[in-house]
């Protein structure tokens, strides 16, 4: 048994007749993945380590058998960085460099067992690229599951804005009693002077609308909603009296 050093990523090896018959190994058998199989490919691999410092661990590789001669096979062994690489090329045969025709029989028997390989290599290229192919397309659509959560979690959150009027103080101090403590929203109440009422500007953020509907639906049984527009909180500013400022309903609850 022969190994040559192509390049930093490369190893040849020879194999003769002879060497497959000390292993009592069949040309057939280097695709089955057999004991003996795999014991001389752990020896071509520590061979190649100590002489060549070729190392080989966790790195998919490309095997290329070419069949030299009826006595003789080639494997070239490849380290591949990125498994998508691995293409036809996975375990191609290229034909004999001989064509003695007085060996044809005894070639034609070697080709036999080098198609029967190819064929088998060729189901294990199938094989490994299905699975690069069905990782690939879970990580993609990983990818863009994590995509659309951040974009979610990125998307600036929006207020929401309810305007409620009361005839009277009492009837803010009853809600405010039965509220209180269970809203952490805004809230600011106001006194239109010229109409001697009470406005309670509320307000909540996208992220719990169903926090800040119940709370607005409590709010319609004692004051009477009024429609907000974006400019409402200026326009309230401007024409009415503010009487407490973002927390009106904790501190009325605690009169």
């Amino acid at each position: 048994m022969k190994i040559e050093k192509v390049n930093e990523n490369q190893i040849r090896c020879t194999l003769t007749k002879e060497d497959l018959a000390d292993r009592e190994l069949k040309i057939s058998e280097l695709a089955y993945g057999t004991e003996k199989a795999k014991s001389l490919f752990r020896e071509m691999m520590q061979q190649a380590s100590f002489e060549f410092g070729f190392e080989a661990e966790d790195i998919p590789l490309m095997i290329e058998a070419i069949p030299l001669s009826p006595e003789c096979i080639v494997l070239v062994i490849t380290k591949v960085e990125d498994p998508e690489e691995l293409d036809t090329r996975f375990a191609k045969f290229a034909p004999s460099i001989h064509e003695d025709a007085d060996e044809d029989s005894d070639f034609e028997e070697a080709l036999d067992d080098t198609d029967e390989v190819l064929d088998l290599f060729k189901k294990l290229h199938a094989g490994r690229k299905a699975a690069l192919e069905s990782m690939e397309k879970a990580k993609t659509a990983a990818e863009n599951n994590k995509k659309e959560i951040n974009a979610k979690e990125s998307e600036p959150v929006s207020e929401l804005t309810r305007i409620f009027v009361f005839t009277s103080l009492h009837n803010v101090t009853d809600i405010a009693a039965k509220i209180g403590d269970s809203y952490e929203g805004k809230n600011s109440l106001y006194k239109d002077e010229s109409e001697g009422i009470f406005l309670l500007l509320v307000s909540g953020t996208s992220d719990k609308p169903k926090e800040f509907n119940r709370i607005c639906n409590v709010l319609s049984e004692y004051g009477t909603p009024k429609k907000s527009l974006p400019a409402s909180l200026s326009y309230m500013e401007e024409h009415f009296t503010l009487m407490i400022r973002n927390d009106a309903l904790h501190v009325l609850s605690r009169l």
